[in-house]
């Protein structure tokens, strides 16, 4: 591997052993010092190695990747990145403690100039804490990753402002998981075509802060939308999206959701969430093979959220005339003494091909929900029944 002043011979040192015996290891190729480096957890500890001679003072710093756990400090993780010097920054990961948004914008944008593949970030918070108290103490700029292929950011409801300019030349896949969004830029801009132009993948999980999420993306194959609990309006236009999630986005909203999905190629639903077809427009899904939906309650003693839930479920199976592949789950409450029986709630289906019935039964009978069921959906070819019991028995019987 050649260095930016040139390659270095290997060259035969003495470590001070004791014996005055050869060092061997320092003698091998700058290739194999590297690797043997690679297998070091830590970069810290991979930069100590510097002590040993002249020959290892600055190997560390060709590493094609570094990684920090808690406890690294942000100058030092900053020195580390400026001292680095090798052609390219492939892989960068962070573990973080309890940390503020000024320890991390202390060598992000620094990160942002070096890092050529990927960078994961986990920021674990031990101490107790709300989400209004991480909005108190701010937030952080992410900066323009030019040229990172994979963006990993768990963030423990740290604070993060998305920065109005730059374009994610080469982002395939993003992941913000456990984050609460502050400033103007809103994340759809972010994440659309203009500013993401081979966005594949994107996860955005467990986020508060995020009332309205438009996305605009031609490359986009694959997103997932878990847990934005602020979320009032979704706007999803991606011709080529093939996988989708959206799961308890909507259901504690304040006012009444929008949401507007354009993916004509989509192949698999998951909607767990609320479902009103005079506020939601799914477009045409003509290969959609598999459906997903929330688990259908087939006993309800708080009969709004129960019913209000089964209803959305069963809005969403009327949108569909035919499905390919329904994954349906009834669920039973651990008591059912004067609790409402929800199934005669369903008295129509579509014409379903294949479904995966999961049935969790707590322990009671379930002979009557399911043949209700079944005659529902006559026309069924194929059946697999997986039983969740209370002993914990899995039990699955597929019928052709």
């Amino acid at each position: 591997m050649e260095r930016r002043d040139g390659e270095i011979p290997a060259k035969r040192s003495k470590l001070s052993d004791g014996g005055g015996s050869e060092d061997r290891l320092s003698a091998l190729p700058d290739d194999l010092l590297l690797q043997i480096l690679l297998k070091l957890v830590d970069t810290a500890v991979a930069a100590r190695t510097s002590v040993l001679s002249t020959r290892w003072r600055r190997l560390w710093t060709l590493l094609p990747k570094l990684r920090f756990y808690p406890g690294a400090q942000p100058l030092g993780i900053r020195a580390a990145l400026e001292s680095h010097e090798a052609p390219a920054l492939r892989y960068l990961k962070v573990g973080l403690l309890d940390a503020t948004p000024e320890s991390v914008a202390a060598w992000l944008p620094v990160a942002a100039r070096r890092l050529s593949g990927h960078l994961k970030l986990v920021n674990t918070v031990e101490q107790d804490g709300s989400v209004d108290e991480a909005r108190r103490i701010g937030a952080f700029d992410l900066p323009c990753f030019e040229d990172a292929t994979t963006i990993h950011l768990k963030l423990g409801y740290l604070g993060l402002a998305v920065h109005p300019l730059g374009v994610f030349a080469r982002l395939t896949d993003l992941h913000l998981i456990c984050i609460r969004l502050h400033g103007p830029c809103m994340l759809g801009e972010a994440v659309s075509s203009p500013r993401c132009p081979f966005l594949r993948n994107l996860t955005v999980r467990d986020v508060w802060g995020l009332d309205n999420f438009t996305i605009h993306s031609e490359s986009l194959m694959l997103l997932r939308l878990e847990k934005l609990h602020e979320l009032e309006q979704l706007t999803v236009i991606a011709p080529e999206l093939i996988w989708l999630n959206v799961t308890i986005c909507f259901l504690s909203s304040k006012n009444q959701p929008v949401a507007n999905i354009s993916a004509p190629e989509l192949v698999t639903l998951l909607w767990s969430d609320d479902y009103d077809p005079r506020f939601t427009e799914l477009g045409k899904m003509e290969n959609l093979e598999r459906l997903y939906t929330y688990p259908f309650f087939v006993y309800g003693q708080d009969n709004y959220v129960h019913k209000s839930i089964n209803s959305n479920i069963m809005n969403l199976l009327r949108h569909f005339e035919l499905i390919q592949n329904l994954r349906f789950k009834l669920l039973y409450p651990l008591e059912i003494t004067d609790h409402e029986y929800l199934m005669e709630d369903i008295t129509r289906l579509p014409k379903i091909v294949e479904m995966n019935l999961h049935i969790e039964t707590k322990g009671h009978s379930f002979g009557t929900s399911f043949f209700h069921l079944l005659t529902m959906c006559t026309g069924v070819r194929r059946l697999t029944l997986t039983l969740d019991c209370k002993t914990s028995c899995l039990v699955l019987l597929t019928l052709s």
